[in-house]
């Protein structure tokens, strides 16, 4: 896969992709990867990339010129299918679903906005779609970028050491994931739950669907609230709940 980002700090980005899953997958040319800045392209002296919005008001708004042209080098360098994605607060709330339709993707292109914004006539040309991974304000959409790259790049073949983590992965099938446990087998005073040193390959997936579906009711029902439920599903989590209804107290429906 092919990633392109045009910001205003392509270091910033560029960086922090050298460490980690995302890192290793670089290094193995699994993806590729490179960030333009408009400033590159701006023609006056003190390279301007900003500009006062028509209407008044605070805040300076990206300039169209040079924006557009880092956007369309960008593109030249992604493969036909590609898409071009800003991040941007009026955008669909970035999930687990759009990491997986992404990563599909033999390129894709992210625009990280500063200041007030880029200049709509720019969006409508040059964009897609746009994205937002949550209901707050950031300098930058910068970090939203690397949130993205992220949770793409760990979907795509051969990144993860078992391609079976990516599946099993929190809202990958729309559930929380379950408790994980290591060594020691007690610390403490808290002991492994007894089923993980079984043996018992089908107990142990029932006892970690049980505990999926328990920690989803528990603190995100909204999530459950999506989900058809199979039968066997249902009467997990209804015994989940019968388990803990003595100490606990259920979410608000």
């Amino acid at each position: 896969m092919r990633i392109e980002a045009v910001t205003l700090f392509p270091e910033f980005v560029t960086e922090s992709l050298r460490i980690g899953v995302v890192g290793r997958a670089l290094q193995r040319g699994i993806v590729s990867f490179a960030a333009t800045s408009p400033r590159e392209f701006a023609t006056d002296a003190h390279k301007t990339v900003d500009d006062r919005p028509y209407g008044g008001g605070p805040g300076m708004v990206l300039a169209i010129e040079p924006t557009r042209t880092a956007l369309r080098l960008a593109k030249s360098r992604l493969p036909e299918g590609s898409r071009s994605v800003y991040l941007a607060a009026d955008g669909a709330t970035f999930a687990q679903a759009k990491a997986a339709e992404l990563a599909k993707l033999p390129g894709l292109l992210l625009l990280a906005g500063r200041y007030e914004g880029v200049d709509e006539r720019l969006l409508d040309t040059e964009i897609d779609e746009r994205v937002s991974i949550g209901d707050y304000v950031l300098s930058g959409g910068e970090l939203p970028a690397l949130v993205l790259i992220d949770a793409i790049v760990r979907l795509l073949p051969g990144v993860l050491g078992d391609d079976e983590s990516a599946q099993q992965d929190s809202f990958s099938n729309g559930l929380l994931d379950w408790p994980h446990y290591t060594r020691p087998e007690s610390f403490e005073g808290r002991d492994v739950p007894a089923v993980l040193l079984s043996g018992n390959h089908a107990a142990i997936q029932c006892w970690r669907t049980k505990q999926a579906l328990g920690r989803t009711w528990r603190n995100r029902p909204d999530l459950l609230a999506k989900l058809e439920l199979s039968k066997e599903q249902r009467k997990l989590l209804d015994e989940y709940m019968n388990e803990h209804r003595a100490s606990d107290v259920s979410p608000a429906e």
